[in-house]
């Protein structure tokens, strides 16, 4: 049990650790994302250094590897109950993202990859999570509002519809939400301080 669990965190790290938003950058041109606008290697940094095709593929990239790792915790697990090595799974997948190993611990801030774990968690809170979201940047166009506002109320849609069965995704919404939150720090300083990016503002290379 115990190697299960291990074999599917590490395994979960070690792909959220796959740097979609560096690899992108440095493929359209040598541009590395990290030295522009927010010097984050997320979706959204990626949009506004880069465009929109390339913002697909850096989304593409994390959600999928968010999704790829809960598949994985059922190939390492060989318990009847997966859903706390699924969940331990996700989180170390986003874990690795926003602090990959392979750029020096400095990553995104996971709502991408979050998004690929719990969209195979718990598909309706996850869908409910995303309509929140496109709601509040649609009113306000700030994507990192709506990444924290739709973060914070992940644990919530899975509390009220996921059933109690799903207490242990509703503990890691709760830790993700979390920790969507504390990396979007500097976002919420610029958000009171009237400063922040909308979307579709574009940086200059």
């Amino acid at each position: 049990m115990i190697i299960s669990f291990l074999s599917a965190v590490v395994a979960g790290y070690l792909l959220g650790c796959i740097p979609g938003g560096y690899v992108v950058g440095k493929l359209a041109g040598g541009v590395d994302v990290r030295r522009f606008g927010s010097k984050n290697i997320g979706t959204t940094n990626v949009l506004r250094v880069l465009g929109r095709r390339y913002a697909l593929f850096v989304f593409l990239i994390d959600f999928g590897k968010g999704m790829l790792a809960v598949y994985l915790a059922d190939f390492f697990s060989t318990a009847t109950d997966t859903s706390i090595v699924r969940a331990l799974a996700g989180i170390a997948c986003i874990s690795g993202h926003n602090w990959p190993i392979f750029l020096q611990f400095r990553g995104g801030k996971g709502v991408a990859t979050s998004a690929g774990v719990f969209s195979i968690l718990t598909p309706l809170p996850f869908l409910f999570s995303l309509i929140s979201m496109a709601v509040i940047v649609g009113a306000t166009r700030y994507v990192s509002l709506g990444s924290i506002i739709s973060a914070a109320l992940l644990p919530f849609y899975i509390w009220i519809l996921g059933g109690g069965e799903t207490l242990i995704y509703v503990y890691s919404g709760a830790i993700v939400a979390g920790v969507v939150i504390l990396r979007h720090h500097s976002n919420l300083k610029r958000l009171l301080a009237g400063e922040e990016n909308k979307l579709g503002e574009k940086v200059k290379i």
